[in-house]
């Protein structure tokens, strides 16, 4: 007897469908939640069932928050927990975390810890032995690598530029031989600003500016930072959030005029190996092209001998 097939009719469940499984109720614990740094649609799906169902959500502004859970039709009890509150609401959801209850910690957008105060509640509840889980998800700084066109091998995020052209300068130097690509926040203010001095301390690296990632006018600019600069001192000020990535520190270049220098001093009256050793330590140059040159050294002395 042959069977025929039938597709089947709006409404009806496919044949490959497996039923819908309640999601398993979500253990205690601290739950620090990745959230969109744009476009919604980015939330993981972890995210949330997260969302859905933990006891309360700990949100760096509840009205932000509000908006994405109205989006997935999710409604759970919001508390405000950032900078201003925390000492005071801290304690009152390590409190929540005693009794066995599931806390989520969402920032605005992307991964909470990141430039915000959640690092001290999950410090204390691990100081405490209550446990703590990471829903990961969106993140500014990674999208950032991505498009940059940047080395991605290291890097190092360094949050927002101090707003003072003195202080930043300060900053950008404690980084200036770090050989990774730096990623820092930054505001439309003082973009051009903050670019030109990076540029006065780090010297003319690649760069990249990621403005509003995942939005609808999400742009990325690539240049040197003296070209992005002036590109963007002679416009109007731009809009939006922005990542800052700037390309790693070079090879030093080695003076060669003072090893060889160095040498012709050294070689007088030390073994080679010695007086390389010292030299490649004293001039920070590369040992194998010192120990190359003093060879040539003794031999072009043996042979106008």
């Amino acid at each position: 007897m042959t069977k025929t097939w039938k597709a089947p009719q709006a409404g009806e469940p496919k044949h490959s469908e497996a039923p819908k499984q309640p999601s398993p109720e979500l253990a205690p614990g601290l739950y620090v939640v990745a959230t969109p740094i744009g476009n919604a649609r980015d939330v993981t799906l972890r995210a949330l069932d997260v969302l859905k169902g933990v006891d309360v959500i700990a949100a760096e502004d509840t009205r932000v928050t509000s908006k994405l859970l109205a989006i997935f039709a999710i409604s759970r009890p919001l508390v405000a927990y950032n900078d201003h509150n925390g000492p005071h609401e801290r304690p009152k959801l390590l409190a929540k975390l005693r009794q066995g209850m599931r806390v989520a910690l969402v920032s605005d957008a992307g991964m909470p810890l990141v430039s915000d105060p959640g690092y001290k509640l999950v410090r204390e509840a691990l100081a405490e032995g209550l446990p703590v889980h990471a829903i990961p998800g969106p993140s500014a700084p990674l999208t950032g690598l991505a498009l940059a066109g940047l080395p991605t091998d290291r890097f190092l995020f360094a949050g927002f530029l101090p707003p003072k052209s003195g202080e930043r300068r300060s900053f950008a130097a404690e980084w200036k031989a770090l050989r990774a690509t730096l990623i820092f926040f930054e505001s439309p203010g003082r973009l051009a600003e903050s670019l030109a001095d990076l540029a006065a301390v780090l010297g003319d690296r690649p760069a990249a500016v990621a403005r509003e990632l995942t939005k609808l006018h999400e742009e990325v600019r690539r240049g040197s930072l003296n070209e992005l600069a002036a590109a963007y001192a002679a416009e109007d000020q731009p809009k939006g959030e922005i990542t800052l990535l700037v390309g790693p520190a070079g090879e030093a270049e080695t003076d060669f005029t003072a090893v060889d220098a160095a040498l012709d001093k050294a070689l007088a009256f030390m073994p080679v190996r010695a007086a390389v050793d010292l030299i490649s330590e004293m001039l920070k140059a590369p040992r194998k092209e010192v120990y190359s040159r003093a060879l040539a050294k003794k031999k072009d002395d043996a042979q106008a001998d």
